[in-house]
């Protein structure tokens, strides 16, 4: 098994959430780091969100971690040996008012990576967009868009569930 030290941030997860689920705990990559993971580190997170799907007791998640040498700082969990921090937002798995419609499984060496589809990841990126002004997220939203396959017409149908169809306009204008 690699060490941590040398874990890229995708292989870190998969490590992690190969940890929590032997232990009856669910989560999937979502945020940043599935941009890192989608754009071929075109950008560059130094967190890991992990998103609890089954609503599991943090303290569960906390003796796992633990167990892996991990210690919470705040709302971290950081490991003497890797540059990338946990965290565990508070769930539902959802863009927007919608759930997650599709997640990816990518076999790694360090375990199952459990991720959000790209185009779940445009949607959540486009949510700080949308939301926040949030200029960054449609940069990030771009660059998924821009290196995967990704379902536009889903993502325009959503952006106009989501009351932003002139958002989404604008984000398809920048894509090209």
């Amino acid at each position: 098994m690699k060490k941590i030290r040398n874990m890229t941030l995708a292989e870190l997860a998969a490590f992690v959430q190969s940890q929590l689920h032997a232990e009856g705990i669910d989560v999937v990559l979502s945020g940043g780091a599935a941009v890192s993971l989608y754009s071929s580190n075109k950008y560059v997170s130094k967190d890991v969100d992990l998103i609890n799907v089954g609503f599991v007791k943090r303290s569960r998640v906390r003796d796992v971690m633990e167990n892996m040498d991990f210690r919470e700082q705040g709302r971290y969990f950081a490991h003497p040996d890797s540059k990338f921090l946990i965290e565990f937002p508070d769930g539902p798995l959802s863009v927007g008012e919608e759930p997650v419609k599709e997640i990816n499984e990518i076999k790694l060496s360090t375990g199952s990576l459990r991720v959000i589809s790209p185009t779940d990841c445009v949607k959540d990126r486009l949510c700080a967009f949308y939301f926040w002004n949030d200029q960054q997220g449609l940069v990030q939203a771009m660059m998924v868009a821009k290196k995967q396959k990704v379902d536009l017409s889903e993502i325009e149908r959503w952006s106009k569930v989501e009351g932003k169809a002139k958002e989404f306009e604008m984000f398809k204008e920048k894509l090209g």
